[in-house]
């Protein structure tokens, strides 16, 4: 059921250059009382993860500045400077490439998927991330 008490202060950075996927994710966070903010690249993320705290981050990983991948890796050094708690991460693609995907695992990041997916398996791994 939308807007259950435990998703209520759930913050969650997006970073997509694709309007249409940080639209249409906003849009189905949105529903289930979750707070969204998106960025379209990972310098404008940068900013906001200063600015505010995030429960998750759901990234892509082929953008045109600077890639999820190292995004990520930004992404996990700046909260560590600012001496804030690591962020679960969600790492999206559109494109099967296994080096990014073995870089991905690495990384241990918490979650893989590949667009296009199925919006209540996204749904379902959200969940799963911010209400263990």
């Amino acid at each position: 059921m939308p807007n259950e008490g435990k998703n209520m202060k759930k913050n969650i950075l997006i970073i997509d250059d694709e309007e249409m996927i940080t639209v249409s994710l906003q849009k189905l966070l949105d529903r289930e009382g979750y707070h969204v903010v998106t960025a379209n690249e990972v310098a404008v993320a940068l900013q906001k993860i200063k600015d505010a705290d995030f429960d998750l981050i759901v990234s892509d990983v082929r953008m045109p500045d600077v890639d999820g991948i190292k995004g990520i890796q930004k992404i996990r050094n700046a909260l560590k400077r600012s001496e804030k708690p690591a962020v679960p991460e969600i790492l999206i693609t559109g494109y099967a490439d296994l080096d990014k995907y073995e870089k991905a695992m690495r990384l241990d990041v918490t979650e893989y998927l590949y667009k296009p997916f199925d919006n209540s398996e996204f749904l379902r791994i959200v969940k799963r991330i911010l209400n263990p």
